[in-house]
């Protein structure tokens, strides 16, 4: 699928990462890490969770099946960083900023309303952790952990294009462009309402 010029346009989103975060995570490594493996976790059960609720629509598991291989390749390489350091997977941490997103859902609306905010939901996600691998990728010390932030940014990158993609084939693009404006506004003042900790992605 061809990427609208109007989906282009509305993907930006509205507040940076504050700089400070680098510098909080690269203290944090194991946590980080930690937290990014369950997260890449969490977006290969999610892409699944998508393919049986929406099993009759043929586009969507196509090209959402690949990406779950994908995510899942992305938790063993965050798994095999942490052994590869001596350092221990830690337990699965509350996820605060999903969960602010997922208030966010649309709720008792029309089927879909329902699917577009579950897209929106994944591509804002995959936004997000893009931009945090960006600024890993760009600030770290390691030299090395700045390249291996770097395959993870370039990778996200791709999938949140492809969420926003998957909507505009299913419902009309003026529906998707007025929602997405919607969240990336709301996610924004997430951002500025969460406190800043270097022990998770998000």
């Amino acid at each position: 699928m061809e990427l609208s010029q109007d989906t282009k346009n509305i993907l930006g989103l509205q507040l940076p990462t504050d700089p400070r975060w680098v510098n909080l995570a690269e203290i944090s490594l194991e946590a980080i890490l930690t937290d990014h493996a369950y997260c890449e976790q969490k977006a290969a059960t999610s892409c699944i969770s998508l393919i049986q609720r929406y099993s009759d629509k043929a586009q969507l598991v196509k090209s959402l099946a690949p990406i779950v291989t994908e995510e899942w390749g992305h938790f063993r390489l965050v798994l095999q960083e942490l052994e590869k350091r001596g350092l221990k997977l830690g337990r699965q941490r509350k996820d605060e900023y999903v969960n602010a997103l997922l208030l966010f859902q649309a709720k008792g609306a029309s089927p879909d309303a329902f699917f577009l905010d579950k897209l929106l939901t994944m591509a804002m996600i995959e936004a997000r952790s893009c931009e945090r691998f960006k600024r890993l990728s760009e600030g770290l010390n390691d030299t090395y952990m700045s390249k291996f932030y770097r395959r993870f940014m370039e990778s996200e990158a791709g999938h949140y294009t492809l969420f926003i993609e998957l909507a505009e084939t299913y419902l009309p693009k003026e529906m998707v462009r007025k929602r997405w404006a919607e969240w990336l506004a709301h996610e924004a003042v997430i951002m500025q309402e969460m406190e800043l900790r270097g022990d998770r992605i998000h």
